[in-house]
């Protein structure tokens, strides 16, 4: 299955915070979506690893994606090195997606800024030929993502492309609290993180509404891109 768009997310709940409006409406456009998690978020201070696997699933289920795979590299302490990039790669060439959504650049959480360099390193490394990979017993054909795109996280970033995503909030919202280990719920006696608060909470909405300011729109999700963004006529920039 070959798919248009891969959403790599160093945690389970990256990709949904950072592009979960964008993977639906792009998903209700007929584009397959894929979402490779690099770790399992075992170090959590909430939940388990094992409530995130299920957590995972059902939002995967409610964006609609149409595979949700996980590396298992190890959460706060996977490197970028080439055995990991060659997992990556392995996917990559499996699926042999169009885009690439990967974490912040630069972000509060180290594990962000670790795994989009490992992201992109691999979608580079990947169209190398000489790499050889072998999956499920078959030898793969190098392959490199047209463009790799990065979603902005905690930090707030000058978005370099803006996508409008009015419509699809109240999706990437169901998403989001599908993880109900992570965010705030007035029932758990678990401790508090800066993500479980009643203010992260509605700082997804008005994030997006903010975003969507910007490009004249009632909600959007930035992105911020390693080449330049190249169109045939400025009229589809519109």
């Amino acid at each position: 299955m070959k798919l248009d768009i891969l959403a790599i997310g160093a945690h389970p709940d990256d990709v949904e915070l950072g592009c979960g409006a964008t993977i639906a409406k792009e998903i209700n456009n007929g584009k397959k979506v894929g979402i490779l998690d690099l770790t399992r978020g075992e170090l959590g201070t909430r939940g388990s690893a094992e409530i995130r696997d299920k957590e995972a699933a059902k939002a995967a289920k409610i964006l609609g994606a149409s595979v949700r795979l996980n590396l298992e590299f190890a959460d706060g302490f996977f490197v970028n090195n080439a055995a990991s990039q060659l997992e990556i790669i392995k996917v990559i060439r499996k699926y042999q997606p169009t885009i690439v959504l990967c974490n912040a650049v630069n972000d509060r959480h180290i594990d962000h800024g670790k795994g989009s360099k490992l992201a992109s390193d691999a979608c580079f490394l990947s169209g190398l030929p000489k790499i050889e990979t072998i999956f499920e017993g078959n030898h793969q054909k190098a392959w490199r993502p047209k463009q790799v795109y990065h979603y902005i996280q905690w930090k707030n970033a000058e978005p370099d492309v803006v996508v409008d995503v009015s419509g699809f909030l109240d999706q990437k919202l169901k998403a989001v609290f599908a993880y109900e280990s992570q965010f705030h719920n007035t029932d758990s006696d678990e401790p508090d993180t800066p993500i479980s608060s009643t203010n992260f909470r509605d700082s997804i909405s008005y994030r997006a509404q903010d975003m969507g300011r910007l490009i004249g729109v009632a909600h959007g999700e930035g992105f911020t891109a390693e080449r330049y963004i190249a169109v045939d006529s400025l009229f589809k920039l519109i």
